[in-house]
């Protein structure tokens, strides 16, 4: 990160804050080029921060949202080089996009600071329009882990619906 860059930074510790709240351990070294984002790099359930090589600090939500999705049993042992080789990865996929959205909207975070210009291959407005719009990108499958409720759901249930957070970590 740069070192004008006072307000993402001041984001950046508030998500670091949160995550280590709900139980998403995060830690600061440098790790070089080695990672498929730069500055960031899951190892063994772990987010790891290099400050110098962070390019865009919003990032960290949508990496905290694979750690999130995945089964506990499984989540000690994830890190980059093992989240494209698992079976279920395009599900989870879709759902860190939904998990980083919601964690933007509890912490009262505009999503264009996960959902930037550079990331998701061109398709962040069609997120972010999909957000906007209530068409809510993967809400069926966080509903599936037991994660969230839809509107419906939550009405019958007496619940606040996604993009609330009935819980934030997968059982």
């Amino acid at each position: 990160m740069k070192d004008d860059d006072a307000d993402e930074m001041v984001l950046l510790e508030k998500c670091v804050a949160f995550l280590n709240d709900i139980g998403i351990e995060t830690t600061f070294r440098k790790i070089g080029n080695k990672s498929f984002l730069p500055g960031l790099l899951i190892n063994k359930g772990t987010i790891i921060i290099d400050l110098d090589a962070l390019e865009h600090p919003g990032d960290i939500l949508h990496e905290a949202g694979h750690i999130a999705v995945v089964p506990a049993i499984d989540r000690s042992g994830l890190s980059e080089r093992n989240i494209i080789n698992r079976s279920n990865r395009e599900t989870e996929e879709i759902m860190a996009i939904a998990w980083s959205y919601a964690a933007c909207i509890h912490l009262l975070i505009d999503p264009f600071f996960v959902f930037h210009e550079q990331g998701y291959r061109g398709g962040r407005d069609y997120i972010t329009d999909s957000c906007r719009d209530k068409n809510y990108i993967g809400l069926s499958m966080l509903e599936r882990i037991g994660l969230t409720v839809n509107e419906k759901n939550a009405r019958r249930l007496k619940v606040l619906s996604y993009p609330h957070m009935i819980k934030w970590l997968r059982a």
